[in-house]
């Protein structure tokens, strides 16, 4: 069994080697340069946001009630508990893409205290 596998070797490293040919070479079309003003990330300040806008984005979160005014009072006008202000807050968190922490919530009680404070926040879009 050894000489066997002794012979076989011996024969198979003697048969000269086969060289295969070499590959075809593919070309790749070249992109072209990029110019060096392109290559570089520009950022901008978003837009900002007007007063009309913000309001009427507020207005069609109230849009299921009755007698919203800009100067309607959440609790007095349009009988919303806590709980319901504290929704609404949340609803004008989403739309606006904030966040408002909880003692400048507490001082949101109607639709132009939310636009005031929508405005004077530089990330709200």
């Amino acid at each position: 069994m050894f000489r066997s596998a002794l012979l076989r070797s011996a024969r198979a490293a003697s048969r000269p080697l086969a060289v295969a040919a070499p590959a075809a070479r593919i070309t790749f079309p070249r992109a072209a340069p990029v110019p060096r003003m392109l290559a570089i990330r520009m950022y901008s300040a978003a837009s900002s946001l007007k007063k009309e806008e913000v309001e009427g984005r507020i207005m069609s979160l109230l849009q299921g009630f009755d007698k919203i005014k800009p100067a309607a009072h959440f609790a007095n006008d349009l009988g919303l508990d806590s709980l319901d202000t504290v929704e609404v807050v949340m609803a004008i968190e989403e739309e606006f893409s904030i966040e408002i922490p909880d003692k400048d919530a507490d001082s949101i009680h109607s639709v132009d205290k939310a636009v005031e404070y929508i405005l004077s926040q530089p990330d709200a879009h």
